[in-house]
């Protein structure tokens, strides 16, 4: 039981390091995501992995894992924040692709 609790701990250092190096690299993220609120979304979201399957999955594809989260949190609401005639601008562009 104690192993696992340790895994456990091993397993959030390391979320909270990658997830404040994304983070630190782009100012996007500084400026609409709480670092603490992330951290703790992050860990309850990869908590579903078992110790194991964490330690299988590298620095890399963690760091990559945790940036495509984190650019969807950020992203996330901006359309809240256009003008109407921004989102008109928006509409139109996103049916021109379509």
């Amino acid at each position: 039981m104690v192993q696992v609790a340790a895994g456990k701990e091993v397993a959030i250092a390391r979320i909270s390091e990658i997830t404040e190096k994304v983070i630190a690299s782009d100012r996007l993220y500084q400026e609409k995501l709480d670092l603490d609120e992330m951290i703790e979304s992050l860990v309850r979201l990869f908590d579903k992995f078992s110790v194991e399957e964490m330690k299988e999955i590298s620095d890399e594809d963690l760091a990559y894992r945790i940036d495509r989260i984190l650019i969807v949190e950020a992203v996330s609401g901006t359309l809240n924040d256009l003008t109407p005639e921004e989102l008109e601008i928006f509409d139109a562009a996103v049916e021109n692709r379509w």
